[in-house]
Order: C-alpha cells, then sequence, then structure tokens
C-alpha cells in the first residue's frame, strides 16, 4: 500500500520561509525512517522573484523535488498542490492571507508564523472565521515553548516542584532586528511595534508559566540605539529596541520582560526565572541549562542540569525549537485532529493582546487593562 503525502505550500519564502522549508526536510526525512506517512514541500508562494529563487536553491541542496513557484498565495490556494500551508510572509500579510486560506472551498491547515496578526481586531477577526471551519486545524508559530530549557522548565512548574508561582522574569539581550525584504521590519505599522513582532513569545510564556490570564500592562521603551541612522522612504524607523515590561495576572502572579536590542555582548540571549512560594526555577538559552533549588535547601542546594531532546534532528535558528513545532503540527495533522494543536489561535491572539497593551502603555505612559484592548 502507498504511504499517504502530506503536502506543504510554503506562502513568504523569507529567511523564515526558508528556515520552515530546511525543518520540513529534515522532518521528511525522519517521518519516512518511522511512519508510514510522508512529507513533501510542493510548492512556494512569494512576490519577490529573488526569495522565490532562493528557496528554489536550498530545496535543490536539500535535495528536495523541485517545488512549483507562485507570486501570490491564491494562486496556491488554487492550484491543488497541498494540504497544509506555513505562512511565514510579513506580518502586516498573516490576517488577508489567513482569511483567503479559511475561506478557500478546498481546506488546508496552517501553521502561522507569529504574531498571528498584528492587531487584536485582526486576530479576532481570525478566530471567528475559523470557528466555521472545525475541517482545518490552524496552529500559531510560538515555538519557543518547544525550545528543550524552557520546555524543561515548564514541565518543573506544572509539576509543583516550586509551589504556587508567584514571579516570572524574563530577560532577551539580543542583536537588533535583521533585515528583511524592503525593511518591513522597521515599522510599527507594519509589524504591530516590537513588543508585538519579537515579544509575543514572552508574552506566550508570561502566560504558560503564570497558569492565569493577564489583566493590566505597564511598559517603558524607547528607540535608544539602533534604526536611528536609517531612513526609508524619507522615514525613521519607529520600532523601540528596549524595554520594560510588567504583566499582572488574574491569579496575582506578576510577570516582568526585560528587552535589549544591542546587547550582543551576551552569554545568553534569553534567561528565564519562576519563582512560586516553595523554589525557584531558571532557563538559559544558548546554553540549554535549567537550575533549579528550594527555599528549604538554599543555595547549596540548587541544581542544574543540561537540558535536551532527542528528538530534535535539525537546530535551525531557534535550538531545535522549530523542528519540534513542525513535528507537532505534522502529528495533528496525521492523526486527523483527534487532537488539537498545542498552540491555538486564543493563544496567539493573548500574546498579541499583551504586546498591544505594551505598545500603548510606553504611548500613553500609564497602566493598560487587556480589556481595554480587548
Amino acid at each position: 500500500m502507498a504511504a499517504a503525502v502530506v503536502r506543504y505550500g510554503i506562502v513568504g519564502v523569507g529567511m523564515m520561509g526558508r528556515e520552515h522549508l530546511q525543518n520540513l526536510a529534515h522532518l521528511a526525512g525522519e517521518v519516512e525512517r518511522e511512519q508510514s506517512v510522508r512529507v513533501r514541500v510542493t510548492c512556494l508562494a512569494d512576490p519577490h522573484p529573488e526569495s522565490l529563487l532562493l528557496g528554489l536553491r536550498l530545496a535543490a541542496e536539500l535535495g528536495l523535488p523541485a517545488p512549483q513557484t507562485f507570486s501570490g498565495h491564491r494562486e496556491l490556494l488554487d492550484s491543488g498542490l497541498c494540504d497544509a500551508v506555513v505562512v511565514s510572509s510579513p506580518n502586516m500579510t498573516h490576517c488577508e492571507i489567513l482569511m483567503d486560506i479559511i475561506g478557500c472551498a478546498r481546506p488546508h491547515h496552517v501553521l502561522v508564523e507569529k504574531p498571528l496578526c498584528t492587531t487584536v481586531h485582526d486576530c479576532k477577526k481570525v478566530i471567528e472565521a475559523a470557528k466555521q471551519r472545525p475541517d482545518i486545524l490552524v496552529q500559531v508559530g510560538l515555538e519557543y515553548r518547544y525550545m528543550p530549557p524552557v520546555a524543561k522548565l515548564i514541565d518543573i512548574v506544572k509539576s509543583g516542584t516550586l509551589g504556587h508561582v508567584r514571579m516570572v522574569a524574563i530577560r532577551e539581550h539580543r542583536f537588533p532586528f535583521l533585515v528583511k525584504v524592503n525593511n518591513w521590519n522597521r515599522f510599527n505599522c507594519n509589524s504591530g511595534g516590537t513588543l508585538v513582532e519579537k515579544c509575543c513569545h514572552f508574552f506566550d510564556l508570561l502566560r504558560l508559566f503564570a497558569d492565569a490570564n493577564p489583566v493590566r500592562v505597564m511598559a517603558s521603551g524607547a528607540i535608544d540605539v539602533n534604526h536611528k541612522d536609517e531612513v526609508y522612504d524619507g522615514k525613521v524607523p519607529d520600532i523601540i529596541d528596549n524595554a520594560y515590561v510588567i504583566v499582572e495576572f488574574d491569579n496575582g502572579c506578576r510577570g516582568m520582560l526585560d528587552l535589549c536590542m544591542f546587547a550582543e555582548g551576551s552569554k545568553n540571549e534569553q534567561e528565564i526565572s519562576v519563582v512560586g512560594d516553595i523554589g525557584k526555577g531558571e532557563a538559559f538559552v544558548p546554553q540549554s541549562i535549567v537550575r533549579v533549588g528550594t527555599r528549604a535547601g538554599g543555595r547549596d542546594g540548587v541544581e542544574t542540569a543540561k537540558a535536551e531532546d532527542d528528538r530534535i534532528k535539525y537546530q535551525g535558528l531557534h535550538h531545535g525549537s522549530s523542528y519540534l513545532e513542525h513535528l507537532n503540527f505534522f502529528s495533528a495533522i496525521r492523526d486527523q485532529g483527534a487532537c488539537s494543536p498545542t498552540i491555538s489561535l486564543d493563544d496567539g491572539l493573548l500574546s498579541v493582546a499583551i504586546g498591544v497593551a505594551g505598545q500603548l502603555s510606553i504611548e500613553k505612559g500609564r497602566f493598560v487593562t487587556i480589556d481595554e484592548v480587548l
């Protein structure tokens, strides 16, 4: 009996689109060794010829059959060449593309890169439309959950080792935003703002560790170092490059994000601290270690462990998390909806809402409630 095939199309073949292509190529090799279902990338769509060319070159380097190429996502959907679509186009295009996929008569499962959309309104619009299509799966690409040290810390928190979580702190100290096609990521109107574009990952993690929903947000941030000497079509970028964000949750837990995007001289890019009434857990990326201690055990009782996941077959740009993201998405498709995607549209909405509240807080200089933006 011939093996079933899950055919993937990628919409947006820039840096992240090609990262997805790499991950799917490695997933395909692993799946074929272990299962009776095959994975194929059959088509690519992008309005920029150079991006399509780079995608085709990468496919050839990976030994994949040449995917069909299209200049737009509608042509890809009309082609009938794919069963699942990875949306990795610029943020401001997500809503239109998702609405077209959901509205397409032929069902296509969707993995959409973060953020779900750039505004709360558009996120809600997509969610309402998706409710009318129980025949498709939609997963949001908040893959930081899958990074081995983060996943290990999530398990520690869920086990109750730390007790009742009271405080969560995430520090991301990293390099500036990368150059993207047409420099779309230099402006809030395209990206949703730094706290939406970049930090939705961390607001998702804050919610996950707090095991609660956000109530209000206070933020302070600015554009202090990066991009100030850049000009595009007469406009200077307006994306902030550093911020502190405090999030209060409905169970009394508080979370904080410390973001700096001119901190290349950092040993770790992400450092996460979760403190409960019994103990404290920490995760470090890319060192990929986790530390756990209890109040009773004190400093001498703190244990350090390496975090690894043997399922990862390709590390890529995000320490294997994108591979695990695809593994989970593929499993949901293979099981024909018996299990829901691990990261839902509602997760995507709330991660955007916290970011929008943070951007508004910086603008207004005050706390912003989540109800205000929802």
